[in-house]
């Protein structure tokens, strides 16, 4: 554990001399500060703006600093010949995987605590200046700690996409990392498809293979509720509770299989 939470450490310092890292944080936050100035474009739909734009921005830019540094971790050592000086030290190799992906997770936390602060000042800001009238009309407040939720899950869903980029940079180079670890993500999010793709067609070869893609893949699309929670939808804490579960397991094995591959790899 000494070994896993030095690599993490060192991982989280490098991550924050990133000016890469700063630009999509600072644009962030600038984007979630904007939102307020377009919900005053819209007449009695402001909060509502704000909520869904704001978590939008959450969500997508998380994405960009999981994919854009998950995709190096690994690789980058190799490249550069100094995974051999790490290995020649007392660090196993399964050590080195796990602490490259709790550092990453423990960056992407701190940006998504800054997003949400930044998300929740705006949102107070514009609750401070709303009529009464309007305040009573919202179906949920402004700064409605339901929110919360949908954030939690937009948490889960980024630490299964760092654990896929992980998991492609141990054997794959950065663009094709990025390449698949995106395309898996945009396949999750219509993941349902796969799942009623066996109502339309004849073929049971087809349905097999569908049904094998539905429960293969990662289903990011049950961890998006942002919709709900801007509109004050009560969502219920079992739902969250399983969703959150199956997000851990799923982590789970993706690690597990990049530590695997990491562990058989030859770096000669």
């Amino acid at each position: 554990m000494r070994v896993i939470r030095l690599v993490a450490v060192n991982v989280f310092k490098e991550s924050v001399r990133d000016k890469v890292l700063y630009n999509l944080v600072a644009f962030a936050v600038l984007l979630i500060a904007s939102t307020f100035l377009l919900g005053q474009l819209t007449a009695g739909q402001d909060i509502k703006i704000i909520k869904d734009l704001g978590l939008a921005a959450i969500s997508l830019f998380g994405l960009m600093i999981a994919v854009f540094i998950g995709i190096g971790l690994v690789w980058k050592e190799v490249d550069k010949r100094s995974i051999y000086g790490v290995l020649s030290k007392p660090v196993r190799r399964s050590e080195f995987v796990l602490g490259k992906f709790f550092g990453l997770l423990l960056t992407l936390m701190v940006n998504l605590l800054v997003m949400t602060a930044a998300f929740y000042a705006v949102l107070a800001l514009n609750a401070w200046m709303a009529s009464p009238s309007t305040l009573a009309a919202m179906n949920a407040p402004a700064a409605d700690p339901a929110m919360l939720k949908a954030i939690l899950l937009i948490g889960i869903e980024l630490t299964l996409v760092t654990a896929i980029a992980l998991f492609f940079s141990t054997f794959s180079s950065p663009f094709l990392s990025a390449g698949l670890t995106v395309g898996l993500w945009v396949i999750g999010h219509f993941n349902a498809d796969f799942r009623d793709f066996g109502a339309i067609v004849d073929s049971p070869a087809a349905v097999w293979l569908t049904r094998a893609l539905y429960y293969l893949l990662p289903n990011f699309a049950a961890f998006d509720i942002k919709s709900q929670v801007v509109w004050g939808e009560p969502v219920a804490g079992s739902d969250l509770a399983l969703t959150v579960l199956y997000g851990l397991v799923y982590v789970t094995l993706v690690v597990t299989g990049a530590v695997t591959i990491f562990a058989r790899r030859d770096l000669k």
